[in-house]
């Protein structure tokens, strides 16, 4: 057992639990513990069934796993084509009508496309990129909006073994700069813009704007979807829609190695040369297909909405690969979630019949904060499941998610993973665990999970470092052209043990609460404390919606708690009122030294909060990079706040 102060000081102390209901459990693909026992027993042998069962394959592998610490190998020998997992064998089953994507975009416009339609256009577009001059191997950048052809362009990537690099819609011309010349692309993959809060944002000018400074890119192709105007430089630049009349619906797909390199993903927020994520095809797809399928109970009549974008690891595992393997319907939606107006999930949820749905809790808080009269206004009773994904999510949000958007009635699944990771590894499975609010539960079966203090000896109860144990098939291979910097990131802190950089804790039942990065981690007089506990805590009181906290520096106790405080909209709270809250929530060691009050905090594209920043405006030092934030002016009016109010003793 770590000393006290070892770790991190573990707080909160939630005792509420939500079991699965009798009626869930007896049509659940799991309701009790064969699938634990089974990983228990024979971690690999349990990998490997999952990937005989989930997997269609060319040729047999004849190792399951080769480890030599930290770099894996899965399903050594083995062949398969993941397009053609995704595509082929649904169409061939006679599953071909089924639809794949019933496509939103965010002015309106539908799109219905099946299994059928989507084979054609993906063997279209491989053919597209042979005749460009990409072959197995070469590296190809996808830059585009929330659009079927994403999908289509990753698809066709995987079908022909050109690894894709997809970088977000929102990233700015010097971020694609940065990814095109790490992966030495060949070809980039753009649109001329796409729609955001009911206007077109232009993508085509950023890629021009790129890729000026990338000697590698041969060739651009552009989809219409905006209808801007753009400049087209001949003999490099193609429209998608004038390629694909030409291109023939017939490109066979080739059986690849099981190792073969599927994609490369730039993790968010790097700073300095871009860190680029390596995953290949039978592990990854086996992991991702294996926990789509079973951490959402996912069921033949089933209509899934994961609402991430394909720009981010989620999109990949949980709208592309996983889902498409097992052959689900799914929704896919272009724009913002208050476009036009606040209910717009609730009515595409109505609207489509969705029934399992995987946000982010950065969205549930925005939803608290637009009041539950929003997703009132529609019928939500097709939901079975909900998901959550990209951070920890405080148990106030929690219950407002079950109670206001399940009805009472769904079992949510708070889920755990990573870019590196390539899938989920703690979750709930939705039929034979019970929950609490704000805890991702244990470990999902065949992965190895274990807290440790500083000297890497097991935590049985209380805070300290998550840490992986076993390789998994989903793992990341490395990072691309820098094997050193695999080693030195995840694998030095903890000898033998896959290490990121996450927080947790274990409580006395053995539940696992993830307590956000370490880096967010403040010492407030010798006491190490969660970020995520205190705006737990803060979010915790009926008049808040969000919060952020950050560690300031402070001459007194080292670090001052600092916190950034939305209210709920039509509520009113003081600082002391909030102060006082913390205290009685979490102890008086918790207490912030300041509060901020805010109508909105500074977030990235993809809703995550940039506590790098309110560190800066906390400690009066001029803000860094605001290129990724979904909207600047946020922080400008957090420094003209931070000027304004009042320390508290």
């Amino acid at each position: 057992m770590a000393d006290e102060h070892d770790t991190i000081d573990a707080l909160l102390d939630e005792q509420r639990t939500f079991p699965p209901t009798a009626a869930f459990k007896e049509q659940a693909l799991v309701a009790d513990t064969s699938l634990y026992d089974e990983a228990r027993r024979d971690d690999e042998g349990f990998w490997a069934r999952q990937a005989a069962d989930l997997v269609t394959w060319h040729s047999d592998w004849h190792t399951i796993c080769e480890w030599e610490l930290p770099f894996s190998k899965w399903f050594v020998g083995g062949t398969l084509n993941v397009s053609e997992n995704c595509l082929d064998r649904h169409v061939a089953a006679g599953r071909g009508e089924t639809v794949a994507f019933h496509w939103e975009g965010e002015p309106g416009d539908t799109r219905t496309i099946t299994y059928a339609d989507l084979l054609t256009e993906v063997q279209q577009f491989a053919n597209v990129l042979k005749g460009l001059g990409v072959g197995k191997g070469d590296r190809v950048n996808i830059y585009l909006p929330m659009i079927p052809e994403a999908a289509v362009a990753m698809l066709a990537c995987a079908r022909i073994g050109a690894p894709h690099s997809v970088v977000f819609g929102g990233f700015s011309a010097q971020s694609l700069t940065d990814r095109i010349n790490d992966a030495e692309a060949k070809v980039l993959i753009t649109a001329d813009g796409g729609y955001r809060r009911g206007e077109v944002f232009p993508l085509k000018p950023a890629a021009d704007e790129a890729i000026a400074d990338c000697p590698t890119i041969e060739h651009v192709v552009v989809v219409r979807r905006g209808g801007n105007d753009v400049d087209m430089v001949a003999g490099r630049d193609h429209w998608y829609h004038e390629l694909m009349d030409g291109a023939s619906a017939d490109c066979p797909a080739e059986p690849m190695d099981s190792e073969q390199l599927l994609f490369l993903l730039y993790t968010s927020g790097t700073t300095g040369k871009p860190k680029g994520i390596m995953h290949t095809s039978g592990g990854y797809l086996t992991h991702v297909a294996y926990t789509h399928k079973y951490v959402f109970d996912l069921q033949p009549d089933d209509v899934y909405w994961c609402t991430a974008d394909v720009g981010w690891i989620t999109g990949h595992s949980y709208i592309v690969y996983g889902p498409l393997a097992n052959g689900a319907t799914q929704v896919m939606y272009e724009g913002v979630p208050n476009y036009p107006d606040n209910d717009r999930f609730w009515a595409i949820i109505e609207k489509y019949g969705v029934t399992k749905f995987y946000t982010a809790p950065t969205a549930i808080r925005t939803f608290m904060k637009w009041g539950a009269k929003e997703p009132a206004k529609h019928d939500l009773s097709s939901l079975k499941v909900l998901g959550t994904v990209g951070e920890p999510i405080n148990p106030e949000a929690w219950i407002w998610y079950h109670t206001n958007i399940g009805g009472g009635r769904c079992p949510i699944v708070d889920t755990w993973w990573q870019t590196e990771t390539g899938g989920m590894m703690i979750s709930p499975l939705p039929g034979c665990t019970t929950t609490k609010p704000g805890s991702a539960t244990f470990p999902l079966p065949g992965v190895s999970a274990e807290v440790v203090d500083d000297e890497a000896r097991p935590v049985l109860h209380g805070g300290g470092y998550l840490t992986l144990t076993r390789p998994w098939p989903g793992m990341l291979r490395g990072i691309w052209g820098d094997p050193q910097r695999y080693q030195d990131t995840y694998w030095s802190r903890f000898e033998g043990r896959y290490f990121a950089g996450d927080g947790c804790k274990l409580d006395d039942d053995g539940y696992l609460w993830l307590l956000g990065r370490v880096d967010d981690v403040m010492n407030v007089s010798g006491h190490r404390i969660s970020t995520a506990e205190v705006e737990s805590a803060l979010v915790s009181h009926p008049s808040v919606a969000e919060a952020a906290v950050v560690g300031a520096n402070d001459d007194t106790t080292g670090q001052a708690i600092i916190a950034y405080v939305t209210l709920r909209g039509g509520l009113d709270a003081s600082i002391d009122d909030l102060r006082t809250h913390v205290a009685h929530e979490i102890g008086a060691i918790a207490k912030p030294k300041t509060i901020y009050f805010t109508p909105d905090l500074p977030k990235t594209r993809s809703g995550k909060i940039m506590r790098r920043l309110l560190r800066d405006v906390a400690e009066g030092r001029n803000l860094g990079d605001t290129t990724t934030l979904a909207d600047a002016s946020v922080v400008n009016e957090l420094q003209r706040r931070a000027a304004e109010v009042p320390t508290e003793d």
